[in-house]
């Protein structure tokens, strides 16, 4: 993993869920424990959830994918560049999970040079 943190997807986000009309609360995608399958919850759930829901579960996105990474900083330019690529794949493929949108960004943007290591 590259040092991108994902801090300010949230703010993606909003512009993703914008357009939508009536939102679900971010629970509805909870299993009886209260618990949600991150790795499940696809584009189109995230942007049909209330913005403060999707601003917690972003960020808890980008902490992951840090940790994973065992990163410590935080690229603020690398990270909007990012943010607008997952918005507009998510866009055009609402029936894909966050986690891949996220995945394969990173991994054309490695693949381009566009991420440095730290």
């Amino acid at each position: 993993m590259k040092k991108t943190m994902l801090l300010g997807f949230a703010t993606a986000m909003a512009m993703l869920s914008a357009a939508k009309a009536d939102p679900v609360d971010l629970s509805a995608y909870a299993d009886a424990n209260g618990f949600i399958d991150v790795q499940k919850l696809t584009c189109g759930q995230l942007a049909n959830t209330y913005q403060e829901d999707a601003n917690a579960l972003t960020t808890w996105y980008s902490g992951w994918y840090n940790g994973l990474a065992h990163k410590h900083y935080a690229d603020f330019k690398k990270g909007r560049i990012v943010e607008h690529q997952v918005i507009e794949y998510c866009k055009a493929h609402q029936d894909q999970t966050i986690i891949h949108a996220i995945g394969l960004i990173l991994k054309e943007d490695r693949a381009e040079g566009l991420m440095n290591e730290r």
